[in-house]
């Protein structure tokens, strides 16, 4: 990484949706760091999304303490943009593309005051960014997967967040698009962290700058270097049963100095 500054810190965290449920994430111990880019992998139902939301405040901790910072001074709070799940957007909405961006300034203004010309310009500026030229006033319902994730991704970014906080975006995107998103969060990642939750393993492995494994316990690596063996354990499963999109992939291993692994 290009900078040790810290940016989140996750200490002892806990999470249940309550008393009697079970936890769903346990001891959290976790540093993000500033420009990170930090892939969170494991098997479904063992917490990923919830630890982002955690982080987010979209979940209450428990237990634990999550705290943030700035230039390395602890701060209240932080900027955070937030790409959600692909199946949480209501395509049926009657909105533009223009108007999903630039709604992601809007805790940036007073409520009853206009956006300003500084925020129009920066919503045509990431319009550009996201390659979205030509499609601005078109309606959300009307875009393709691909499409309608780089809008979300605009959205997520347009406040100049200090982290973006990604939820499986690879859903409904074919593998030319894939190459596009990667393209992007590769920019996106010179100014500001990424958290990138996904069950791709294989992608994520040659994207992302360090590894969270998530089952419950989360596990940190500061690399990508994980081997066969200890994904198996993470995954509570033998590699070959290790999927996504519901259907299984063989993982054949890793080849090369670039830790690239070829899924199948």
């Amino acid at each position: 990484m290009s900078s040790k500054l810290p940016l989140i810190k996750l200490e002892g965290v806990d999470v249940r949706y309550d008393a009697r449920s079970r936890y769903v994430l346990k001891n959290v111990n976790l540093t993000i760091y500033d420009k990170d880019f930090l892939g969170i992998i494991g098997p479904n139902g063992g917490g990923k999304t919830t630890l982002s939301k955690t982080i987010l405040g979209l979940v209450k901790p428990t237990a634990g303490k999550i705290r943030f910072f700035k230039n390395g001074k602890e701060v209240r709070s932080i900027n955070a943009g937030y790409l959600p799940q692909y199946t949480q957007i209501d395509k049926q909405f009657p909105i533009s593309v223009y108007d999903v961006i630039l709604s992601g300034l809007s805790k940036q203004k007073s409520l009853f005051r206009p956006y300003t010309k500084e925020h129009h310009a920066r919503v045509s500026e990431i319009v550009a960014q996201m390659e979205l030229q030509g499609l601005e006033q078109r309606s959300i319902g009307t875009l393709s997967g691909g499409q309608i994730q780089r809008v979300l991704l605009g959205r997520a970014i347009v406040s100049k967040p200090d982290v973006v906080f990604l939820d499986e975006p690879n859903t409904y995107i074919d593998k030319h698009f894939e190459g596009i998103l990667y393209r992007l969060l590769k920019k996106i990642n010179e100014d500001c962290a990424i958290v990138l939750v996904s069950h791709d393993i294989g992608t994520v492995l040659q994207n992302v700058k360090t590894i969270a494994c998530v089952n419950g316990e989360v596990c940190y690596h500061p690399d990508t270097q994980i081997s066969a063996k200890e994904l198996e354990a993470y995954f509570d499963c033998p590699l070959e049963l290790i999927g996504h999109g519901g259907l299984p992939h063989r993982m054949l291993g890793y080849h090369g100095s670039t830790h690239h692994w070829n899924l199948k």
